[in-house]
């Protein structure tokens, strides 16, 4: 490890990666840059946004058999939303790249670019493309600027530095194309891959715990706090730095609450309160986790049908969604282990093991929304929603031009949510007791059916005498008030 005095502030700032270019000083936030024998100030980094991640500079794990350290991170910004790109040391002296999005993460490292790689103005999210080692599939494609930095990184960055990125994804196995320092459309791009993980399965150590994120954030991870929407003043309740996009439930302007000034994106249409079965902030105990219901939303389809989506959070758990349509109530979770193959085209997919026939194409739109999300979200966001089953299960693609994604949902009971939410039983409404006249009526038909038998076989007079018996009979009582 090497270790050089700030230019700033003269601390001492440690390089433990040979392959560390910069190093942003603990003390006074400069970013420290390495030469061959002297350093230099490049200026302040910003402060990463308290995001609620449990992963920290230290954090140790191991992946396909080689520990690692995290020692380092850059905050990225793009317009829907934002992630996390932890850099890693491995034991043995190679580095990579820990990806952290919405509760989900990716492990990659560099490899040697292919020929034959495309431009990143012609990448089309749904097209396949060979990187070097059999296609992959274009599922997300941004320009993200970084927003703060932490630790020791491999390459110069500043605040507003700019990422050009596109993300490929076959089954588990994860690559990007980094454009970023690609001066011309000429120049190739930088190439890593690698695989969808979680921190369990890596055996992460040194993790966050609840208490040191309430020493840095002031706050519990999870726990809901309130601020005032800057448009109309109602409060919104939301997840301080994990889900800081949200939409007030009653003007339904779009607020920005990732920064210490909260600011309102857009002013949102004047929309009635929709009926929605789940209220904002309420508990549901799943799996021995307590999940929150975070965000709401409704959309619609070109027919008009139209469907309530609830955004499940826990603070050590996945996010997920539970969705309620005329026909029951679903869970679906965002997919780490894509299809085969992955594109939305096909009319049969394989997953797990099983094959998915496609049943319906359509759009779906944004009625309105309330709560707080993990991207930005609008009455009007339209995608493309394409869905397979497989006897009760399904999988959903959903895409737009900047991004692809799949989903499976399983069904789930009704008792079973109640079960989750604590929801009492609904109770059957009291069987009104009978009015005198309910029970005139009923004698009366009595009556006329058992002598209407033998009218069926006898057609005479006696038919047109009958008749006039009913209406004298039925007369007082369609007059008869109902008491």
């Amino acid at each position: 490890m090497q270790t050089v005095d700030c230019p700033s502030c003269g601390a001492p700032v440690g390089f433990r990666s040979h392959a560390s270019v910069v190093a942003v000083c603990e003390y006074c936030r400069a970013t420290v840059l390495k030469e061959a024998d002297a350093v230099r100030d490049l200026g302040k980094m910003s402060e990463v946004l308290e995001d609620y991640s449990r992963i920290q500079l230290g954090t140790a794990g191991s992946h396909g058999g080689r520990g690692f350290t995290v020692i380092g991170r850059i905050q990225l910004r793009f317009d829907a939303g934002m992630w996390n790109e932890w850099y890693i040391l491995f034991d043995d002296g190679g580095d990579g790249w820990l990806g952290e999005s919405a509760g989900q993460y990716v492990m990659t490292t560099r490899r040697e670019l292919a020929p034959g790689w495309p431009a990143f103005d012609a990448i089309r999210i749904g097209q396949q493309v060979d990187i070097g080692f059999g296609p992959f599939v274009a599922a997300d494609k941004r320009v993200a600027r970084c927003s703060g930095g932490q630790g020791e990184l491999p390459f110069r960055v500043g605040q507003g530095w700019e990422a050009r990125v596109a993300d490929f994804r076959r089954g588990p196995s994860f690559a990007t194309l980094d454009y970023s320092d690609a001066a011309t459309s000429a120049d190739p791009p930088m190439l890593y891959a690698g695989t969808a993980v979680t921190l369990e399965a890596m055996r992460c150590q040194l993790l966050r715990d609840e208490e040191q994120i309430k020493a840095s954030a002031g706050r519990y991870r999870g726990q809901v706090d309130t601020l005032a929407c800057p448009s109309c003043g109602t409060a919104i309740r939301y997840l301080p730095g994990l889900a800081a996009n949200c939409v007030c439930p009653a003007c339904s302007a779009r607020v920005d609450a990732s920064s210490p000034k909260v600011e309102v994106l857009r002013q949102g249409e004047q929309v009635a309160r929709l009926p929605f079965t789940l209220e904002l902030g309420a508990t549901a105990k799943i799996s021995g986790q307590e999940y929150r219901v975070l965000g709401a939303m409704r959309r619609e389809d070109d027919e008009g049908e139209a469907w309530n989506e609830y955004l499940m959070y826990a603070p050590r758990g996945p996010f997920f969604w539970l969705v309620e349509t005329d026909e029951g109530w679903s869970r679906a979770e965002v997919l780490d282990d894509w299809p085969a193959p992955p594109l939305p085209s096909q009319q049969t997919v394989r997953c797990a093991g099983a094959d998915y026939t496609r049943t319906w194409d359509y759009p779906a739109r944004v009625v309105a929304a309330a709560g707080a999300f993990t991207w930005r979200v609008a009455a009007g966001d339209t995608v493309q929603v394409v869905e397979y089953e497989h006897g009760q299960n399904g999988l959903s693609a959903e895409y737009t031009a900047e991004e692809l994604s799949w989903s499976h949902s399983t069904p789930v009971a009704y008792d079973q949510l109640r079960a989750w939410f604590g929801l009492a039983q609904q109770a059957k409404p009291e069987k009104q007791p009978l009015t005198g006249r309910d029970i005139a009526w009923k004698a009366l038909l009595w009556m006329v059916g058992l002598n209407a038998i033998p009218l069926i076989f006898n057609f005479g007079t006696t038919l047109a005498w009958m008749l006039v018996g009913i209406v004298a009979l039925f007369l007082p009582l369609l007059l008869a008030p109902d008491k």
